[in-house]
């Protein structure tokens, strides 16, 4: 099946768009483990878990209704990775609450918010567009902005407080989050699969 023209232009921005998520990835990924930051080890996994995301649509938007819609629930169970893997962190941190360096906390997701923001601009006119690939991704995007805002909030918040709270909370909240998109994009990818074996 040969990609439309919208098609062709969608996976030009999920390249973009992955290269980005894989690039920031690795920094906040380092900054997270230095600092012993549970948000920013959630958002880390899931800038890596976005770039997955990302490659699975470039790869499959060529592909029939009925394999994307199969790609789609794939990407719906991705999407529950970084939650997964938060929740563990978070234990972790239960279990010795020491607060985290608020200025690192808040640069590095100034930072990740800068990336998403553009991440999801360049989205945003291609979200109706390849069904749940594209709802997936525009949803991670817009997803990771919020989340991103509230782990400088974290920050601040811990500066004033010099509590471990403020990142505990944030990441758990971007699990729920990701749960809650991976929720929508199963239900789209469930009716298109229907519609395409109808």
């Amino acid at each position: 099946m040969t990609p439309s023209a919208a098609d062709q232009a969608l996976r030009r921005i999920v390249l973009w768009v992955l290269l980005l998520n894989l690039g920031y990835f690795g920094i906040e990924f380092a900054v997270a483990l230095a600092i012993g930051s549970v948000s920013l080890f959630a958002d880390s996994i899931d800038f890596l878990e976005d770039a997955a995301l990302n490659f699975l649509i470039f790869v499959a938007l060529g592909w029939s209704a009925l394999r994307r819609a199969r790609v789609g629930k794939l990407l719906a169970v991705l999407l529950l990775v970084p939650g997964l893997a938060t929740l563990w962190t978070a234990w972790e941190k239960f279990n010795d609450p020491v607060a985290v360096d608020a200025f690192a906390l808040s640069l590095t997701g100034a930072g990740a918010l800068v990336v998403n923001l553009i991440a999801a601009l360049l989205l945003m006119a291609h979200r109706h567009h390849g069904g749940s690939l594209a709802r997936a991704a525009f949803l991670s995007a817009r997803n990771d902005v919020l989340a991103n805002f509230a782990i400088v909030v974290a920050g601040v918040v811990t500066a004033a407080t010099f509590s471990a709270w403020p990142d505990l909370v944030v990441g758990l909240g971007i699990a729920a989050i990701n749960a809650d998109a991976a929720w929508e994009v199963w239900q789209a990818a469930r009716k298109e699969q229907r519609a395409a074996q109808a």
